[in-house]
C-alpha cells in the first residue's frame, strides 16, 4: 500500500513494518491531542467569554477525579510510548549472533565494503534476503552516516572507533543508500546501492568475480609482515600476551580496570598501545599508526574473531 506513496519509502526490512507503526502511532497521538486542544481552546475561548463589563464569573471548585484522570491518561500514553520505543531500539542495535558480518569503510566520498569471503565493493553492498547482515563500520577521515530508508536503518560512521548497524533484508531488489551526515563538498555524491539477492544468486555472486583472499587469511598475513608474532605467541611466551580466544573476552589492565576486548580496543591497541597495559605485561608494543589502513585493521580483526573459532572448535572436540 505504501510502495505507490512517493513521500515513503518501501518496506524492505525486518524492522521496517515495526518502526513504521510506532511513528504512525506517534503521528496519531499527537494530531489527536493537538486537535483536542485547539477545539477546546476555541470552545472555551467562546462558551466562557466575558459577555459585559459588569459580568462576575463563578468560582470554579477543583474536581479531584478529572485531575487524576488527566495526568494518568498522558502518563499512560507516554509509558506506553518509551517501553514500545525501547524495546525497538534494543532490537535495533543488538544483531542477532548468527548475522553475517561484513565491514565498510567510509571515506570522502565513497563506501568502501569488505565481505568475510574476500570480495571487495565500492558504493555497492550484496547481501542474500531473509539473513541478519551485522556491518561493523569506521570512518577514514569525517563523520559520515550509513543510511538504508527502505530498511529504516541509519547509523553514524565515525573516525577513530567502530559503530554497527544490522538489518535483515525481505526483499530481492536494490535499494538506495545514502550519506546522510554532511561531510563535504561532495556530500551529495556519496551515495550508493544495496543489492538484496536471493541466497543461491548471492553464492554464485560470491563465488564469481574478482575475489581475493579472506578477510581472516589477510590479517594473519598483515599480522605476519607487521612482526606482531613475535610478541604474540599462542603459547603466551612472548613479551605480549596470547591473542588466541582473545575477542569477546574481559582483559585484566594494570591498574586493576577491566575491558572487553572488543573491536574498538583492539583497534586502539594497535594505534594507541600505551592506552590500555595489559596486567603482568611490559608497556613495550610500539604504536602503528600511520603504518596500517583502516582496511587493514579491520583484517587483523577478523584474524583474531577466527582464532576465537578454532579454540572453540577444539574445546568441543
Amino acid at each position: 500500500m505504501l510502495e505507490n506513496f512517493p513521500l515513503f519509502p518501501e518496506q524492505a526490512s525486518t524492522m521496517a513494518p515495526r518502526v513504521d507503526v510506532l511513528f504512525f502511532f506517534l503521528v496519531a497521538v499527537s494530531l489527536f491531542f493537538a486537535s483536542l486542544i485547539f477545539f477546546l481552546v476555541i470552545l472555551f475561548a467562546v462558551k466562557y467569554r466575558r459577555r459585559s463589563d459588569e459580568e462576575q464569573p463563578r468560582p470554579i471548585k477543583g474536581n479531584l477525579p478529572l485531575e487524576i484522570l488527566w495526568s494518568a491518561v498522558p502518563l499512560a500514553l507516554t509509558m506506553v510510548m518509551f517501553v514500545w520505543g525501547a524495546v525497538l531500539f534494543f532490537d535495533i542495535y543488538h544483531p542477532p549472533s548468527n548475522a553475517l558480518e561484513i565491514n565498510v569503510v567510509g571515506k570522502q566520498w565513497m563506501w568502501k565494503i569488505q565481505h568475510p569471503e574476500g570480495q571487495r565493493e565500492i558504493n555497492e553492498l550484496h547481501v542474500p534476503v531473509g539473513r541478519p547482515v551485522k556491518l561493523t563500520m569506521t570512518s577514514e577521515d569525517v563523520i559520515h552516516d550509513f543510511f538504508v530508508p527502505a530498511f529504516r536503518v541509519k547509523k553514524d560512521v565515525l573516525p577513530g572507533g567502530y559503530t554497527s548497524v544490522w538489518f535483515q533484508a525481505t526483499k530481492p531488489g536494490e535499494y538506495h543508500l545514502f550519506c546522510s551526515q554532511y561531510c563535504g563538498t561532495q556530500h551529495s555524491g556519496m551515495i550508493g546501492k544495496v543489492v538484496v539477492m536471493e541466497l543461491t544468486q548471492y553464492e554464485d555472486w560470491l563465488s564469481g568475480g574478482a575475489r581475493g583472499v579472506s578477510l581472516a587469511t589477510a590479517g594473519e598475513r598483515l599480522f605476519q609482515r607487521l612482526g606482531c608474532s613475535t610478541c604474540h605467541r599462542p603459547d603466551g611466551t612472548g613479551q605480549g600476551p596470547s591473542l588466541v580466544g582473545l575477542f569477546s573476552r574481559p582483559v585484566n589492565l594494570q591498574g586493576g580496570r577491566t575491558v572487553t576486548a572488543d573491536e574498538g580496543y583492539i583497534r586502539e591497541s594497535i594505534l594507541n598501545p600505551q592506552a590500555k597495559i595489559v596486567a603482568r605485561y611490559p608497556p613495550v608494543m610500539p604504536t602503528f599508526r600511520g603504518l596500517i589502513s583502516e582496511d587493514g585493521i579491520l583484517q587483523i580483526i577478523a584474524y583474531l574473531k577466527s582464532l576465537q573459532r578454532e579454540e572453540r572448535s577444539q574445546a568441543e572436540r
